[in-house]
């Protein structure tokens, strides 16, 4: 994590309500934003709504005191994401970071042509595997830690669906596109997928969450940006509690499993 601003306070914690927008950093978890900054100001109750994985950047809701109970209404909404596969690399992970189980160094590039033929079959209501590196429970074992261990197990498909697949850029062998995607949706394995279905394998590279629900990357401060604020500063960017219920509009899929 990047050495960010140390504040030794000892003061009572403090009883805020609210919500709040944090562009996440890459290598940090979402517990490491959240504690950070309940730490920092001495919030007696801070949680998130929707985890990012280290390797993430983008929005990353908070939800301070009462607002904790709009998570599981939160959860629900729909995600857009921005994020980069790359052909040629399969790892245990899925994503960049993981231990390399298949490399070709210089894959035969493919024409942006052949990958957009590819793309529908991703689009629309889809079974998705998880990945073993997921917080999904199996008889009462998180994935993560049995795929930490190099354990593969059967996982149950559970039911997403793909809004939007759409591509940003193209420069072989890294393609980005767009998404927008129901909750338990893992756009790693979607990079998996498609690199499956081309033929070279792939793997994600970069990953960015532009919008959960209707808070857009627009919205969401740094977390220099943050630590910078006085108590009464970042009291005052808290969104209230009647504004985040008006202004959330419905965009789950309430069918999709819970992650």
């Amino acid at each position: 994590m990047a050495d960010l601003p140390f504040r030794r306070d000892l003061s009572p914690r403090r009883a805020l309500d609210g919500i709040l927008v944090v562009n996440k950093p890459t290598a940090w978890t979402s517990h490491d934003v959240v504690a950070k900054i309940r730490n920092f100001f001495r919030l007696t109750k801070l949680g998130h709504a929707g985890t990012l994985d280290p390797i993430a950047t983008g929005v990353l809701v908070l939800l301070a005191g009462r607002a904790t109970k709009l998570a599981e209404q939160l959860l629900a909404d729909d995600k857009e994401y921005r994020f980069t596969i790359r052909f040629g690399i399969t790892t245990d992970s899925q994503d960049i970071s993981g231990k390399i189980l298949r490399e070709e160094p210089a894959p035969t590039p493919r024409p942006l042509a052949e990958i957009e033929a590819i793309l529908p079959r991703f689009r629309g209501e889809l079974l998705q595997i998880p990945p073993m590196f997921s917080a999904v429970k199996i008889d009462g074992v998180r994935l993560y830690k049995l795929g930490r261990k190099g354990t593969e197990v059967a996982r149950e498909p559970r039911r997403i669906l793909i809004k939007t697949l759409e591509v940003q850029s193209f420069a072989w062998p890294c393609l980005t596109l767009r998404a927008v995607c129901s909750k338990g949706t893992y756009i790693r394995t979607i990079c998996h997928d498609i690199g499956a279905a081309l033929g070279p394998g792939g793997c994600m590279d970069s990953l960015e969450r532009l919008r959960s629900g209707s808070y857009t990357i627009g919205q969401a401060c740094t977390m220099e940006e943050l630590l910078a604020l006085t108590p009464e500063a970042f009291q005052a960017r808290l969104m209230p509690l009647p504004a985040m219920a008006a202004a959330r509009p419905s965009h789950g899929f309430s069918s999709a499993p819970r992650e």
